[in-house]
């Protein structure tokens, strides 16, 4: 593990994977691994992932299982910590952004450190602080209607103030267009005015590269994805195609979404409108004791040989809260990922080994289930969702080839182009 630079705590598993995917395109080899290992790994790389399910868990858990990943990774000689939350920074009232950070900052001696989760391939783009999805602001993008981060504050200096002791400062387009020395400088004054965290605009990836020098020597950032493709050439690394070879790709193919978010809905009704066959699952028919799992599965059986099929709960935001309101938000939520992932361990023992799967937390409980500890890093399906591969006890020969997408990313037909990339 001499080799390894940059060590990652990622606050959900879509997002590990999608920050991943953006160093394995900007030259690195990268494993993620699925909550903190119980020992070295056993890989030859440049970065790793950690994977933690933590974004909407109680801040003070959320800060330790943070801080047992940092531990981890600076056992294996990581020089630099990342800390990679969601491109549309959600987060409860709480945090657990502003926490975690603090947490890291004070266990690395860290008196400054950046914020921004700008992703311009992904259109999440900071100006003047504030977070733009597509044309509009954060709070006007379908963000505010989250089930469980629901974002009606579009200033980030604002949000992370709300969640942080330390002082929160800007550091505007304007500077960052002036490249890393100015970024320096702007560094320096924010530290002389008591700033220890800076939220940095960025519209375009050529904001993200021109920030990535002035980087290269702070002990922590924290960020979306984006920033990660200034960091490799920090480190002496180029994009190599080498970075995201997988094994060969192989067996049946399926979907499975328990993402909300206006662009999943979008991409299963374009997969159901050119013909797919799907089944949505009822989250009262769960609570109502119906083994839903085993019914979806049953339907499954006879039609994974025809192609891919798709497994959701994906609604519009006013049948979410319906449901909400007759279950709880956490048991609701909890009670389909349960499903869900039982599902995709069901799909997976009866020979699907090409597997999408849609929702933060939805991927978190699908990778638990499958037995996943690590993932292979492999190509892009589309900004932010790479195919990776990994070893499952329920595919114990081959493994599974697995892409975890966060709710908000891919386009329209991504469910149907994602295992053209494979083949």
């Amino acid at each position: 593990m001499a080799k390894l630079v940059l060590g990652c705590i990622a606050d959900d598993f879509t997002g590990a994977t999608d920050l991943a995917n953006n160093l394995v395109r900007a030259g690195m080899r990268v494993v993620q691994a699925i909550g903190v290992p119980e020992g070295p790994l056993d890989a030859d790389v440049d970065a790793v992932v950690v994977a933690l399910k933590s974004r909407t868990i109680a801040p003070a858990e959320a800060i330790a299982q943070s801080l047992d990943a940092l531990r981890w990774l600076q056992a294996q000689g990581a020089r630099q910590i990342y800390f990679k939350y969601c491109s549309t920074f959600d987060s409860t009232a709480q945090g657990n952004i502003g926490p975690v950070t603090e947490a890291l900052m004070d266990a690395l001696n860290c008196d400054f450190t950046i914020a921004t989760p700008a992703f311009p391939d992904n259109k999440r783009t900071v100006f003047k602080g504030y977070l733009f999805a597509g044309d509009v602001l954060l709070n006007e993008s379908g963000m505010q209607n989250h089930p469980l981060t629901p974002m009606t504050d579009p200033n980030l200096v604002r949000v992370l103030q709300a969640q942080c002791k330390r002082k929160v400062g800007l550091i505007d387009y304007a500077v960052v267009a002036r490249g890393a020395s100015a970024i320096d400088e702007r560094i320096a004054q924010l530290k002389a005015e008591g700033v220890g965290i800076a939220i940095v605009d960025a519209v375009s990836n050529d904001d993200l590269l021109r920030m990535g020098p002035a980087l290269a020597k702070m002990p922590l950032l924290t960020a979306g994805s984006g920033v990660a493709i200034g960091l490799p050439a920090n480190f002496g690394l180029a994009p190599s195609s080498q970075a995201s070879a997988l094994p060969k790709a192989g067996g049946k193919t399926a979907v499975v979404s328990g993402s909300c978010s206006l662009a999943t809905n979008r991409q299963v009704l374009d997969f159901i409108q050119r013909g797919g066959q799907a089944m949505a699952i009822d989250p009262l028919r769960i609570a109502a004791g119906v083994d839903v799992a085993a019914e979806t599965l049953a339907w499954a059986a006879p039609l994974i040989d025809k192609g891919p099929v798709l497994v959701y709960s994906t609604a519009e935001a006013g049948a979410v809260k319906s449901v909400q309101g007759r279950l709880g938000v956490e048991e609701a939520g909890a009670m389909v990922e349960r499903t869900i992932a039982a599902i995709a361990r069901g799909l997976v023992e009866r020979g699907v080994h090409q597997l999408v799967v849609a929702g933060g937390e939805t991927s978190g409980a699908c990778v638990q289930a499958l037995g996943i500890a690590q993932m292979q890093i492999g190509p892009q399906i589309d900004p932010g969702v790479p195919w990776c591969h990994a070893r499952s006890d329920a595919a114990p020969e081959t493994g599974v080839h697995i892409a975890l997408k966060s709710g908000n990313f891919g386009s329209d037909d991504f469910f149907t182009k994602a295992f053209t990339v494979l083949a």
